[in-house]
């Protein structure tokens, strides 16, 4: 079966299978309401437990889902190159469309391990959801940050931070990864946050949401940059993530705590595969790329225009640090975070 060790099944209670569209309503919001939607949902999925590997079951099926980045690349290229399969696990990497929809869906065992955002995983956290990071996925570096920016639409007269005072911005997950990345952006520069009107755009939708004018600019990372500019939709405004200059995490592997406890060698063989793929997906560009154009869906040719993110499964919790002081100063987390709890020993 690979290196996937058998283990005894755990009892758990019986209780209806529950779908990830909660998610749909649980925006990671600043504020009371995101807090209070991932509270309701970590009552609402206390009574539930997850099954356990049975003695007989070869191999394990794992869920994994992430949004269509390529931060999951190592996943992908597990996946791919039947690394996963070697270490005794059958994985299905699916796509989901939001960011802030993981959390939920990790927590209704509709998948078992997902890739939230740094500040997703943190607001989880705060929230009252006992989960708990099992491997990196991706982190920053200054490659990756020259990838992302704020892309204005064509006539929106946007060209430093001042003038996103009173525009519509779109992004991909309010609370995510890039929104609060540049919320910190605009406080570094002087402009209070609050001034800016934040809506979510995922990004399928971007480019077309630009076109129209129903937003002035989006918080997007390429591929989509250059999909945006080749449509003729906008410009690059500012690059804001390479203002900053971090090197923090980007994507985290994330389960519930009672899951990655009860499983773990299937934490352990999960463990195995992605630091057998990052090296893969750092060195190999060609390979990185196929994975990332498959699971994303996007063409090819497209991918092929940026890298992808740095795989690093190397984690601990002190990598946390600096988000958990971000999102402090953005009001953005209601309680305290124990650093040492946020990744599995």
């Amino acid at each position: 079966m690979g290196d996937l060790v058998k283990s005894t099944p755990v009892p758990r209670p019986d209780g209806p299978g529950v779908s990830a569209s909660l998610g749909a309503d649980c925006r990671d919001e600043p504020g009371r309401n995101g807090r209070s939607c991932l509270a309701l949902a970590c009552v609402f999925f206390a009574a539930f437990s997850f099954p356990a590997v049975s003695a007989h079951a070869d191999p394990f099926k794992l869920k994994i889902a992430c949004t269509a980045t390529s931060d999951c690349a190592s996943a992908m290229m597990a996946r791919d190159e039947g690394i996963f399969a070697r270490h005794g696990i059958d994985a299905d990497v699916t796509l989901i469309a939001i960011n802030t929809n993981i959390p939920p869906a990790i927590v209704s065992d509709s998948i078992q391990i997902g890739g939230p955002t740094a500040t997703v995983f943190l607001q989880a956290v705060d929230g009252g959801l006992d989960l708990v990071a099992i491997d990196g996925a991706s982190v920053m570096d200054p490659v990756s940050n020259a990838s992302i920016a704020a892309v204005a639409r064509n006539g929106a007269n946007i060209r430093d931070a001042k003038d996103f005072v009173g525009k519509k911005v779109g992004a991909p997950g309010i609370g995510a990864f890039l929104h609060v990345l540049f919320r910190k952006w605009l406080i570094e520069k002087g402009v209070d946050p609050k001034s800016v009107n934040f809506v979510e755009v995922t990004f399928p939708n971007q480019s077309d949401t630009l076109k129209s004018g129903a937003v002035d600019a989006v918080l997007t990372a390429e591929p989509l940059i250059s999909r945006i500019k080749a449509a003729g939709a906008g410009e690059v405004a500012a690059r804001y993530a390479a203002d900053l200059a971090r090197t923090d995490p980007i994507i985290s592997y994330v389960a519930t705590r009672a899951f990655a406890e009860q499983h773990p060698d299937v934490v352990k063989a999960f463990r195995a595969s992605i630091e057998e793929a990052a090296p893969i997906v750092n060195a190999d560009r060609d390979k990185a790329t196929a994975a990332v154009a498959k699971f994303t869906k996007m063409p090819i040719d497209l991918v092929r225009l940026s890298r992808p993110n740095i795989s690093n499964p190397g984690l601990k919790g002190s990598d946390f640090a600096w988000w958990v002081q971000t999102m402090k100063e953005e009001d953005m987390l209601q309680g305290t975070i124990d650093l040492n709890k946020l990744v599995l020993p």
